[in-house]
């Protein structure tokens, strides 16, 4: 059995891994963005600036900053033990030790924690959660999701994934979902019902293999339009 959590953790990856994780480029951002499930993400706070128009949801955004640094300062020791203590299942080569990742995750929840009260006060981030979502039909060119539908599997069901997903879908003409495999490496089991669903009601839907690979096995994303 790999790494295990027992809840959902606010934990968050920096623009750099993001443009990795989801394959992007400056055309597939050249409209509105979504980065749904987003947490302490710095997506937002570092592509802002560059002159991108996105909007981060996430419940934990319901909290103050002080608040949310608290909660990541809570579970920081649990994953970095966690990787350390399941060494074998993470490909060490840009991240090079537990405590690289460490450092690597605070650096990039730092810049969000700095950005969040202004980001807040000003709409791009907001307090929402799947499977509903209080954004109009289409509004997103791009809705991406990082790091938790299909990754807390045993977490959620397949028809929360399922529902979840069409709901992204309604809001963004294009999804972008990474990883599909679970906190403990294996490919999520929601993936193929999901899948076979998405496609009976007419979705295009695509696994694509990325840049990005920490998790061993985990360098692929799925793709909805």
């Amino acid at each position: 059995m790999g790494f295990q959590l027992n809840q959902v953790i606010p934990w968050g990856r920096s623009l750099a891994e993001y443009f990795e994780m989801f394959n992007l480029t400056p055309e597939v951002l050249s409209g509105t963005i979504l980065d749904c499930a987003a947490g302490p993400a710095s997506f937002n706070a570092e592509i802002t600036p560059q002159g991108y128009e996105v909007i981060s949801c996430d419940p934990i955004y319901q909290f103050s900053a002080a608040e949310i640094r608290q909660r990541i300062a809570d579970t920081y020791t649990t994953v970095v033990e966690g990787t350390r203590q399941h060494s074998t299942d993470y490909v060490w080569d840009k991240i090079t030790s537990p405590e690289a990742l460490g450092r690597m995750r605070m650096a990039a929840m730092e810049q969000f924690l700095l950005d969040f009260p202004t980001g807040y006060q000003t709409g791009r981030y907001q307090v929402a959660e799947l499977p509903h979502l209080p954004f109009k039909t289409a509004q997103f060119n791009l809705a991406l999701c990082s790091h938790f539908l299909f990754t807390y599997s045993q977490h959620f069901s397949a028809d929360f994934h399922l529902n979840s997903i069409l709901e992204l879908r309604r809001v963004a003409q294009e999804v972008r979902i990474f990883p599909i495999v679970t906190l403990s490496g294996e490919v999520s089991p929601w993936l193929h019902p999901v899948l076979q669903n998405l496609q009976q009601q007419n979705y295009q839907a695509e696994i694509v293999t990325v840049r990005y690979e920490f998790q061993k096995g985990g360098n692929q994303m799925l793709r909805i339009c």
